[in-house]
């Protein structure tokens, strides 16, 4: 058997078009909405060098692991592990590595959905200038009556998931290097704009003081397993997106200066992903921290934060309809471009079984559409009606996020580092240091699967305690 693998799917047209992709999908609600407020409640700069960390010796090496599953073998996550399980000549059940990617991915998506069509209905609000003069019980009962109404919230998310299918049907070179083509330097526009205009804030200065102020003091066992979970969460580690997107990634890309083709380096590509991912996430930081100071708002505010914190302090301030409305836009694109990302493992498999690219992406998103009516409904008619970990939306996050991604990581860093075989992994890497290659291995290998481990027990005994 031929173990080079050709993609059936088509390519990326460049090693930064991949970049671009990877990191649009890395680059979501994860870092604009997550990141800040966990970095607000655990204490700010100390917890971002924890996390930092963690990206380092968490993130980047599975990240690493998962892309070279996915351009080895050249298909749909599914059917990728399969191949790698029949070359490496170890049983077949490793394919389940690829259904539980996609089945993350497909489930993310269904809730993902929902809380995305929330800066949707923002941008409209913001756009209108509803924030002005708003006070904080006005905007907490603002966020209380959208998601009070089924209908308003069942619309958006139909409309956000229109949006991510629509993409995901046109294919890897017209729709989703397309996407990311526009929507990624739009993103970092924005961002830029919006980090310009929170330094002209007196509460610029305390912004930056808190978010890069090292207090280690306020740093504790939970702080370092909910960074972890960040930092895997943030690479969109374990739910498909990686491993399908990897295999689309060129091996060589041509020299224009010299005419010869070199190998295109996973490693260093990963490295630029995650830094990008990263400066997004801080970026967002320093966008969101100075307008909370200046209005004399509390960063630690949770979940709650976006969506009730920030509305107040663009209610109070100069041009505050402007930055709103380019704030839930960028919010809107960073969502965007990890929702298409989450849809395509398993509109890839549905294409390598016969099916249509469109009547596959009708298919996946239909079904996710349907699954995140549950989400939609726990927030008014069914939020009474709780099991296990709460609501039905709880329980789908939980399952999804704290659970199936963390063991998908855990068994794609054991498949990279125990079963596939080394001169595959050596041959697809193609370091040039064997020092840096003995790195990756000994974390993928060892540290990271034990992190992993970490991470899963950690929210199974929050759950049972909580």
């Amino acid at each position: 058997m031929n173990e080079t693998n050709k993609p059936v799917h088509g390519m990326w047209t460049s090693r930064w078009v991949f970049i671009l992709a990877a990191t649009g999908s890395a680059v979501g609600l994860g870092n604009i909405w997550r990141f800040p407020y966990i970095t607000g409640e655990y204490g700010g700069g100390a917890f971002v060098l924890l996390y930092l960390a963690c990206i380092a010796l968490i993130g980047v090496p599975i990240m690493i692991a998962e892309v070279t599953l996915g351009r080895r073998g050249g298909l749909s996550p599914i059917h990728s592990m399969g191949r790698l399980a029949e070359q490496s000549k170890v049983s077949r059940r490793w394919k389940g590595i690829g259904y539980l990617g996609a089945l993350s991915g497909f489930l993310i998506l269904s809730f993902y959905s929902v809380v995305a069509s929330w800066a949707l209905i923002y941008v409209w609000e913001a756009v209108r200038g509803l924030f002005q003069g708003m006070t904080a019980l006005q905007s907490q009962a603002n966020f209380e009556a959208m998601q009070a109404n089924p209908w308003l919230m069942l619309g958006s998310h139909s409309l956000f998931m229109v949006l991510t299918m629509g993409v995901v049907a046109l294919g890897v070179k017209r729709g989703l290097e397309r996407a990311v083509e526009v929507l990624m330097p739009l993103l970092f526009v924005l961002l830029v704009v919006l980090i310009g205009y929170a330094a002209t804030t007196p509460g610029f200065a305390e912004g930056v003081g808190f978010l890069f102020a090292f207090d280690f003091s306020k740093l504790s066992g939970e702080a370092v397993v909910i960074a972890l979970g960040q930092a895997f969460f943030t690479l969109s580690l374990g739910m498909g997106a990686i491993m399908a997107y990897g295999a689309y990634m060129p091996r060589e890309i041509k020299d224009k200066k010299t005419g010869r083709t070199r190998p295109v380096s996973i490693g260093s590509s990963v490295v630029i992903i995650a830094a990008l991912d990263t400066l997004v996430a801080l970026g967002a930081g320093l966008a969101m921290f100075p307008l909370l100071f200046t209005g004399n708002l509390e960063p630690a505010q949770g979940p709650g934060m976006m969506f009730v914190t920030l509305p107040l302090a663009f209610g109070q301030m100069p041009g505050g309809v402007l930055f709103g409305s380019l704030f839930f836009v960028l919010v809107v694109c960073a969502a965007w471009t990890s929702s298409i990302s989450l849809g395509e493992p398993m509109v890839a498999w549905l294409v390598e079984r016969g099916r249509g690219r469109g009547a596959a992406a009708l298919l996946v998103g239909g079904a996710a559409w349907v699954l995140g009516i549950g989400s939609v409904l726990s927030f008014n008619l069914w939020k009474d009606h709780t099991f296990l970990m709460g609501t039905f939306f709880e329980n789908i996050e939980f399952l999804s996020t704290s659970i199936l991604l963390p063991l998908g990581g855990l068994l794609i860093a054991l498949f990279a580092g125990w079963v596939m075989k080394e001169t595959q992994a050596r041959k697809e890497l193609a370091m040039k240091s064997f020092a840096l290659y003995m790195a990756w291995r000994a974390l993928v290998r060892i540290f990271s699967p034990l992190a992993m481990i970490a991470v899963i027990a950690y929210a199974i005994w929050s759950a049972a305690h909580g």
